[in-house]
């Protein structure tokens, strides 16, 4: 073999092997080392179909008068939708319909509505769920002429003002008088049934019967003070409702007998003997 044919058999098997060298570590570096210890991601889009679900917009406690802005349209994943969801391909008008329940178990913001959480007005205990825990309710006789015209709605709050006839005794002996006294004050309005009537001539709301929210003791107290006199309702500000913490004060005492009614002997209603102290 001649010596230039040596030469260029020697210079071709060491670019072969140049060659492969590079090859091999091209590889080493593209290719992850599963020893190393490194994940591995792969991201990949996936397509999820959703349904517009009704749910909280704000937290809501027990007890709370829903209102078309406590709701809201949600996006909601297509196979998470329980049967008991508010979708807004079936029920398109589930804001309206709900406005106005009362809720029964705490909702979260975001959370789904369901039938369970909550009361529709006029379904049977609506009433106990919108009471405060330990409080009762109970209704009063009202007119317009008692009740600031008709002016008086659900979740204003009043004082209640008892009216009586009581006989006085005096150093000329017993004498007729009227007395007047606030026993109740900043009373929740639970509930009031009004219609359309008149009054001086001029279209009121009216109703005959409002009801309130009271502890036990003050319900037991309005029941008694309707039995010695005309109650009327005196309605407060809403800058008023937080007074006192916005708590309930009633004269209690009256139910033992106690408080000062004036030195009331006796106290007459329709002009017969109805309590005394």
């Amino acid at each position: 073999m001649s010596p230039m044919r040596l030469i260029i058999l020697l210079v071709a098997a060491a670019a072969a092997v140049g060659a492969a060298l590079l090859v091999r570590d091209m590889s080493s570096q593209s290719a992850p080392d599963p020893s190393s210890g490194d994940p591995v991601v792969i991201e990949k889009e996936v397509e999820v179909s959703s349904t517009k679900v009704l749910v909280s917009r704000f937290d809501s406690r027990v007890g709370s008068l829903l209102t078309p802005d406590d709701f809201r349209w949600a996006d909601w994943p297509e196979k998470a939708v329980h049967a008991g969801y508010f979708t807004q391909a079936n029920q398109p008008d589930a804001i309206e319909e709900l406005s106005g329940s009362v809720v029964k178990s705490a909702l979260l913001e975001g959370e789904p509505i369901v039938s369970q959480k909550i009361v529709k007005k006029g379904e049977t205990g609506f009433m106990a769920a919108l009471l405060s825990p330990g409080e009762r309710a109970i209704s009063v006789e009202i007119s317009p002429e008692t009740a600031s015209a008709g002016f008086i709605l659900p979740d204003d709050h009043v004082d209640v003002i008892l009216t009586f006839e009581a006989q006085i005794m005096g150093d000329r002996g017993p004498r007729e008088s009227t007395s007047t006294r606030t026993i109740i004050e900043n009373a929740r309005v639970l509930a009031i049934d009004q219609s359309f009537g008149e009054m001086d001539g001029q279209a009121v709301l009216t109703g005959s019967t409002a009801t309130l929210e009271l502890e036990p003791k003050q319900a037991e107290l309005l029941a008694h003070a309707s039995r010695l006199g005309s109650i009327s309702l005196a309605l407060r500000s809403v800058a008023d409702a937080n007074e006192n913490d916005g708590v309930t004060k009633a004269e209690t005492d009256l139910l033992s007998g106690g408080g000062n009614m004036g030195n009331a002997v006796r106290v007459f209603k329709n002009g017969s003997v109805g309590g005394g102290s």
